[in-house]
């Protein structure tokens, strides 16, 4: 598995509601089991795992006394809110065999759109893979409406692999892969082990094909790939009703990857410096810039003023003392407190605001500078 996973530090796995609940509606313990011996085999590679699972709304469906597709969208929102512990309660028997640790994060699509609330839960998802702690995500189908709902967790995963980074998005379904035809329909269908590039010929073969039992299908698979790709994570998707699918997939069972030509901290660079508008400025002294050059940080120590009106998170241009721009970044205080603790040690933070914020004004993952 180590040879296999070697060039990723990050893995998203997305897990459909097929292979977690049984056909009598219970959680599928034995199935589990055996992904929680393979993610606890990545950890011991040194990779981070998070978790988007499907299953709420099927673990919650004979709490309500309906089929899950006859069920309407305030039915959904009330099968969801009694699974959803059942199905959290799963993930952390199975887990806490090996040792292992979870957490439920629920989103909508609101909270990837809607920046303050992206970097809130950007932050909680780091920081819980900097703990160790696998992160179980679904989608909060108990507050989604059909305007704010991702509509699958295929998209979903695809965000979450954005959020954190992850250079490797692996959807587990009920199909080894992407074939040129339904392969249950076509005798002639052609298995497609690599795709560099997603091409209008590539989402017609989709369009032909069916996956997943739950809401998605191959189609929403070809889009969570082009969302993956454009932030630098690769796709892969393989067979998952099978035990230890991804032990299996590093042993080479078969699967289709969708090859992205980016590296994920460059993708993520083009993207603060092609497609945000800046806010505001910061002006910083010759120290910050010297810490800049060798790949810091920018710490409120080495800020010598602040221009502007933005929010967390919103973009500002970074200057020299001279008044030139050298770069562009995600700012991580609002004006009012970025004007207040400017100059000051990271040390005094909690003191000046109340509160204790993030040592860093601008992160350098979330930076882009010029050639200095």
């Amino acid at each position: 598995m180590k040879y296999f996973f070697k060039n990723y530090r990050r893995v998203v796995l997305k897990i459909g509601s097929s292979l977690v609940i049984t056909k009598d509606s219970k959680p599928n313990h034995t199935w589990l089991e055996s992904l929680a011996a393979d993610v606890a085999e990545l950890k011991e590679c040194g990779i981070e795992v998070a978790i988007v699972t499907s299953g709420a709304v099927a673990l919650g469906a004979h709490y309500i006394g309906k089929s899950r597709k006859s069920m309407k969208l305030q039915e959904k929102q009330a099968a969801a809110a009694c699974g959803q512990l059942a199905l959290v309660k799963a993930y952390q028997e199975n887990f806490q065999h090996h040792n292992m640790h979870v957490a439920q994060i629920l989103l909508t699509l609101e909270d990837s759109e809607n920046r303050r609330r992206y970097l809130n839960a950007r932050a909680t998802l780091e920081t819980l893979l900097e703990l160790g702690i696998i992160p179980v995500i679904n989608e909060n189908d108990t507050v989604a409406t059909a305007e704010l709902k991702f509509g699958d967790n295929d998209r979903l995963a695809a965000r979450v692999a954005q959020m954190i980074g992850a250079e490797v998005l692996i959807l587990l379904s009920d199909i080894d892969g992407l074939y040129t035809a339904d392969p249950r329909k076509s005798k002639t269908a052609r298995h497609i082990p690599e795709i560099q590039g997603i091409s209008p010929e590539i989402e017609a073969m989709a369009k032909d094909s069916t996956s997943d039992t739950g809401s998605g299908g191959m189609v929403t698979k070809i889009q969570a790939a082009k969302i993956a790709d454009a932030f630098g994570s690769h796709t892969i998707i393989t067979l998952g009703m099978v035990a230890n699918p991804i032990k299996k997939l590093a042993a080479g069972a078969k699967h289709t990857i969708f090859v992205s030509n980016q590296d994920v901290k460059t993708a993520r660079k083009n993207w603060i410096a092609e497609n945000l508008n800046a806010k505001g400025e910061v002006a910083i002294d010759d120290g910050a810039l010297a810490a800049l050059k060798k790949g810091k940080s920018l710490l409120p120590a080495g800020v010598t003023a602040v221009k502007g009106s933005f929010a967390r998170g919103d973009t500002v241009r970074i200057k020299t003392a001279e008044g030139k721009e050298i770069g562009r970044g995600l700012i991580a205080y609002p004006a009012a407190e970025a004007k207040a603790i400017i100059g000051h040690k990271s040390a005094e933070i909690e003191e000046i605001l109340g509160f204790a914020g993030r040592e860093e004004l601008i992160h350098r993952d979330d930076m882009v500078l010029s050639k200095l």
